[in-house]
């Protein structure tokens, strides 16, 4: 058996990157991250073994706690790291490429507000049971569970009404003033893992990329975002209510605005993630004709 080599990735690995994936994929359901643009690449490692790729390994800083913040708030960098189905169970490549990943997780972290702590985190989905233990086997510990929830487009839409005072519109975030207004209160209403500029900004640069946002008078008081992903689904993502502004249909009026713009663009379906423990959320979903397809287990540990 050949050596394994642990490297960076780099353009010419693409295809064989795209045979991983595949690889991964063809067994069933996996949380299988793409390497995205080359400036993301110093952040992507693989595994070759002779001239074959068998695992790849990514990391990539998910949520920055602003200062000011309260500082029990933490920074959250996220790993993923897949092998070649039939070597799942080997964690001698697990250990190589877990290596370089937390090489990278603490330069990245270097680069963080450092009045906050940061956690390492990993997101598989809960049938990757081989990739779950190896990481619990690291000291990572359960924090939640994500449905993965699924819409056919094909079927009929009930009609929501949004009464005044407030109105719905959709929103391109073009300018630096709207793009604070949303930041601001994404971070009031996901104060634990706000959005933040550079993945607002990643989201932006999907095909089809939209939002839509509820306000009264001038006040923005809800929003939702939506885009096409690569196999021409719906993602929906980011649905979001203030607090003194909740249970008056306005998330209900924003979904569906959401989803009569996914069909418009031909998608099929719609998917949305959403945690397992939030039933009000899940209420909602169910109301407009989402269903749980599969479950995302997370877990992490202090970096």
């Amino acid at each position: 058996m050949s050596e394994i080599e642990i490297r960076r990735f780099t353009k010419d690995d693409f295809q064989q990157t795209g045979e991983l994936y595949h690889a991964v994929t063809a067994k069933g359901s996996a949380v299988f991250w793409w390497v995205g643009e080359e400036e993301n690449w110093e952040n992507v490692f693989i595994a070759t073994e002779g001239d074959q790729i068998i695992a790849k390994g990514q990391v990539s800083v998910i949520s920055i706690i602003p200062l000011g913040s309260p500082i029990e708030r933490k920074h959250h960098i996220y790993f993923n790291l897949k092998t070649l189905p039939d070597r799942e169970d080997d964690y001698h490549i697990y250990d190589l490429l877990y290596e370089q990943l937390l090489i990278r997780a603490y330069q990245l972290k270097e680069r963080l507000p450092n009045e906050y702590r940061t956690m390492i985190c990993i997101g598989n989905q809960s049938t990757e049971e081989h990739n779950n233990n190896y990481f619990k086997s690291k000291g990572f510990e359960y924090g939640k569970s994500l449905y993965t929830m699924r819409r056919n487009l094909s079927e009929p839409s009930e009609h929501s009404v949004l009464t005044a005072p407030y109105r719905c519109m959709q929103w391109d975030l073009a300018s630096e003033e709207s793009i604070n207004e949303y930041l601001k209160i994404d971070m009031e209403i996901w104060p634990d893992a706000p959005i933040g500029i550079k993945r607002l900004k990643e989201n932006q640069k999907h095909s089809a990329w939209t939002a839509f946002v509820a306000r009264e008078n001038a006040a923005l008081v809800g929003s939702v975002m939506t885009w096409i992903d690569e196999d021409g689904d719906g993602i929906i993502e980011d649905v979001l209510v203030r607090a003194p502004w909740r249970k008056q249909g306005i998330a209900k009026h924003l979904l569906t605005q959401a989803l009569i713009y996914l069909q418009d663009h031909g998608c099929m379906f719609a998917e949305l993630q959403v945690e397992t423990a939030n039933k009000s959320a899940l209420s909602l979903y169910h109301s407009v004709g989402f269903k749980e397809v599969s479950e995302e287990v997370r877990y992490l540990r202090e970096l």
